[in-house]
């Protein structure tokens, strides 16, 4: 019992350290949130002890995860990456929120080693965690066996409660307690609180029992005993399902008058407050940033240990009896894009391009055994399924339910993990429901690809509900996110060779309608740059720039301007973004300066006003009808295309007949 007391008062010190960093960096900054990071670290130094990572090679595969979903609280994330070695330094500490530091306000993978993805938005970091624990399922499955499991690490998550608040954590819970996810540990800040007061101005559910409805394991404790802790998470190790530990916890603990109330949330404490809480504990009041040095001997413990753990799991690798397990191993972190065999449309005369997209889809998870995904319920409709390649975590093809939000997340996060290439699908109009997941893959480079069928009022009798109109240029103003929207099979198979050799998000936005295969010769440029001519004249006085479905249409009302006198290039536009990002000389030379421009798409299309004189695009919602009917009704047709192209130059126009139309 002495020991245990002596172990636990050195647990109060090392806690009492987080806090006051915490508090420090703050007050430093005059911006952040302290509460969050000193309610935790009594779970976060308990944590620590149990934690399997290296700080010296934060990648290595078989880490334990851990996610911080509450990203605001990251003055605790910075200490303990300083306090366990991470190459953050205490001078980065006093550079929190910063320009240009390692410290930001929300944590960003990619910007701070150590931390796993970008979190801030709330839900998504548990969303998150469990993409995390999913993709380590998955990877189970290949290259575990018996006798020898090369992966066996687990996913930890702390969140808070407005992170449960959040619908998006509903979604992710359900979907991880439906599979059994037993890795998975998620760590809940239970404390009451939130910026406008106490939760019960706006929350009164029984988490315990949701969860239990979830069929997760749920426990209860008391967030600063150290023993319920520590039980709590050894319990958890061993679980069969998904755990989740409810930590009732004391927002800002430790900051004397100020402890336990939402004036912690986030804001600075004030210094007298600070100086008082500190003498209190021991620590020297006049002293910022102080780290006793038994204190960082202890987390720095991290290190060697890391080291041990990482040694130990290559002889495991080394000595495993099965060759086949460090083949595959070998294969999900280094897939050959080279050997995908893509399918040729050149024989087919007109197809959808999510029909096209399908097969494009089981072209590649033929090559690439890392590559999984699956629809939001709509596989059938968003063609996805990866035929004969089984279900979820055995096979491929992830079923997600009706949850486009934490599809995204979850994916962000598989992506992330080091063995699987994930994809995810639903219909474009309900890319709403997952845009903020989407510009988090944005933000931090994240290599996940999304499928959105049913492009435009193309949807046809399902009416303006379903039909997307500003979507192509909401994701297409989101940076550092490549949006294709291929006019025909080809292309759209030109689209994913490009695509796939990128670190970056993609979407593909496709078809619900047969479009004719074009197999266009191409007179300048590639599909890989952006955009391109499909067919140049001579002379030409005008460009119809256009994407889709409606190059088609585009092509033949090039060919009656020419009868009219009006000579037209016609520029297909897979990517606008991958086409912005052209040199000066190529855009003039697929879009000509000389000639007036006009974009032509089913969308808001306002975006092309950049190249643009004029845009023939929509400027309401759709309607209720078979597609081809409302294609007309919104002026998508060849022959309005041609009057609106001849009112541009000051042309005459008049209806001609086309005997022959070289498209």
């Amino acid at each position: 019992m002495a020991e245990m007391t002596e172990q636990n008062a050195m647990r109060k010190k090392m806690a009492n350290t987080i806090r006051f960093l915490a508090a420090d960096m703050v007050q430093r900054a005059n911006s952040g949130h302290p509460g969050a990071p000193m309610g935790l670290a009594d779970i976060a130094v308990v944590l620590s002890e149990k934690l399997k990572h290296n700080p010296k090679n934060p990648k290595w595969l078989n880490r334990d995860r851990l996610v911080f979903s509450g990203g605001h609280g990251s003055a605790l994330i910075y200490s303990l990456l300083h306090l366990w070695g991470y190459d953050v330094s205490l001078e980065d500490l006093k550079q929190f929120r910063q320009l240009d530091s390692k410290t930001p306000g929300h944590p960003e993978y990619g910007h701070t080693e150590g931390v796993e993805i970008t979190t801030g938005p709330l839900g998504q970091g548990i969303a998150n965690a469990v993409g995390f624990a999913m993709a380590e399922a998955f990877t189970k499955e290949q290259v575990n066996s018996e006798t020898c499991e090369l992966i066996d690490h687990k996913v930890y998550c702390l969140c808070g409660d407005g992170d449960l608040q959040e619908g998006i954590s509903y979604e992710a819970c359900a979907l991880a307690g439906h599979l059994g996810l037993k890795d998975l540990i998620l760590i809940y800040d239970s404390n009451a609180i939130t910026i406008e007061g106490d939760t019960s101005i706006a929350w009164s559910e029984d988490v315990a029992k949701r969860f239990e409805a979830q069929n997760w394991n749920v426990m209860k404790i008391n967030g600063h005993c150290y023993d319920d802790i520590e039980k709590a998470l050894d319990e958890a190790q061993h679980a069969t399902k998904p755990t989740i530990i409810i930590a009732n916890t004391i927002i800002g603990k430790g900051a004397g008058e100020l402890e336990g109330t939402h004036h912690t949330h986030g804001a600075p404490l004030g210094e007298e407050i600070i100086k008082a809480s500190k003498a209190k504990e021991g620590f020297d009041p006049e002293v910022t940033f102080q780290i006793p040095e038994d204190v960082l001997l202890r987390f720095r413990c991290a290190v060697e240990q890391g080291e041990l753990y990482e040694k130990e799991w290559i002889h495991r690798q080394k000595e495993a009896p099965l060759v086949e397990q460090n083949v595959a191993l070998e294969k999900l972190l280094s897939p050959d894009f080279s050997a995908i065999e893509w399918p040729d449309f050149g024989d087919i005369d007109q197809m959808a391009t999510r029909d096209s997209n399908g097969k494009i889809l089981n072209a590649i998870a033929k090559a690439v055994p890392g590559f999984v995904g699956g629809s939001a319920d709509l596989a059938p409709s968003n063609k996805t399924e990866l035929k004969e390649m089984g279900d979820f975590p055995k096979g491929r093809n992830i079923h997600f339910g009706i949850r486009e939000h934490a599809m995204a997340a979850i994916t962000n996060a598989m992506a992330l993990y080091g063995t699987t290439i994930p994809f995810n699908a639903t219909f474009f109009v309900f890319s709403d429901y997952l845009k903020p997941a989407a510009r988090i893959a944005a933000l931090t480079s994240i290599k996940n690809y999304f499928v959105w069928t049913h492009d435009s009022i193309g949807v046809g009798e399902d009416g303006p509900t379903h039909e997307p109109i500003e979507q192509l240029s909401q994701f297409r103003a989101l940076p550092n996110f490549y949006v294709w929207r291929p006019a025909d099979a080809t292309e759209n198979v030109e689209a994913w060779k490009t695509a796939i050799e990128m670190n970056k998000p993609n979407a593909f936005v496709l078809s619900r309608q047969k479009l004719k295969t074009l197999k266009p010769k191409r007179d300048f440029g590639e599909p890989s740059r952006g955009a391109y001519i499909v067919k140049k004249r001579e002379g030409a006085t005008m460009t119809l720039m256009v994407s889709g479905s409606e190059l088609m249409p585009c092509l033949q009302a090039a060919c009656h301007l020419e009868v009219l006198g009006v000579m037209a290039n016609v520029v297909s536009v897979p990517c606008f973004d991958l086409f912005n990002e052209q040199d000066d000389a190529y855009k003039r030379a697929v879009v000509d300066p000389n000639t007036k421009v006009m974009a032509v798409e089913a969308a808001t299309a306002t975006e092309y006003y950049r190249y643009a004189d004029k845009v023939l695009g929509m400027e309401g919602f759709g309607a209720s009808a078979p597609a081809d009917q409302l294609f007309e009704k919104f002026g998508f047709t060849v022959q309005n295309i041609t009057k609106e192209a001849c009112e541009l130059v000051n042309a005459e126009y008049r209806v001609v007949e086309i005997k022959k139309c070289d498209v």
